[in-house]
């Protein structure tokens, strides 16, 4: 009787079920990775949003670096520090829509420093004199009325002698279309007189007596005037000393960016009798 020959038995056949879980495996790997591109992309559209939107209400200040607003290649989320076209020829509103507010920072920061140089111009004997000061912040340019040149000690009237710088800076300012909030401070002394019970109410009326004199004498439009009184919750220097205290009784006048409406409407003429300019309170400035 003829004997059937062995069966080959094929030791390799792990190799087909090794070949398809690599396979699978080398594909959900690239899944992964197509996913992670994706996800990148989005990140960076998103804080390029972001980015525009806080730098066009001037909460962020401009820097040097460039990325482009090209959305051809991922954008990761931690590259993506300043918004600027780099080829003039991306579209802002292809990433965030434009938004009805403030200029732009680059534009905003022109103006600011043209009412600047203008001011520093108009203002130039008192600045010497070191009864005006100016500095820009985040959110606009601070010209600083020290009361030791406009002001007697616990008084809301403006000197006489000081109502010709005063004339000046108006004419500086109502030639601009940049907001005005006039800001008063005062020491952390006491006050309490017949016409005032406290700091809070003297810095109001001097910041409201500005806005008066800038509309009924100066013809400044009212809708871009606001006002606000700090009292002596917010120095610039130390109380403990009287060179502190000093420095801490001011009006500041913020002139800060208009608004695309002020910008495009044509700005309508106050009737002279109006004196009733409204005080806003705001949020204090970071210093």
């Amino acid at each position: 009787m003829k004997r059937k020959p062995r069966a080959h038995v094929n030791h390799e056949r792990w190799l087909v079920s090794y070949a398809d879980f690599i396979t699978l495996l080398f594909a959900f790997f690239v899944v992964l990775y197509s996913s992670s591109q994706v996800d990148k992309r989005k990140a960076g559209r998103l804080a390029l949003a972001i980015q525009v939107a806080f730098q066009e209400l001037g909460v962020f200040q401009a820097s040097n670096t460039k990325v482009p607003l090209k959305d051809d290649d991922a954008m990761p989320f931690e590259k993506v520090q300043v918004v600027e076209n780099i080829g003039r020829d991306a579209d802002m509103k292809h990433f965030v829509n434009p938004m009805k507010g403030a200029l732009t920072s680059a534009a905003t920061a022109q103006s600011l420093q043209e009412a600047q140089s203008a001011i520093q111009k108009a203002l130039n004997p008192e600045i010497k004199r070191n009864e005006v000061t100016m500095s820009m912040h985040r959110e606009g340019l601070v010209v600083s009325l020290k009361e030791v040149g406009f002001f007697e000690s616990g008084s809301a009237s403006i000197r006489p002698a000081s109502l010709g710088a005063i004339a000046r800076l108006a004419e500086v300012l109502k030639q601009r279309p940049e907001n005005l909030r006039i800001e008063g401070h005062t020491d952390n002394i006491p006050i309490h007189t017949a016409r005032f019970a406290s700091n809070w109410e003297l810095s109001t009326s001097r910041a409201t007596g500005l806005i008066q004199l800038l509309i009924v004498n100066y013809g400044l439009p009212p809708s871009r005037l606001s006002a606000a009184g700090y009292g002596e919750f917010h120095p610039l220097a130390n109380n403990g000393t009287a060179a502190g205290r000093a420095e801490n009784r001011r009006l500041d006048v913020v002139i800060t960016a208009p608004t695309q409406s002020q910008t495009d409407v044509p700005e309508s003429k106050s009737p002279g009798a109006q004196t009733d300019g409204k005080a806003h309170a705001l949020s204090p400035r970071t210093r």
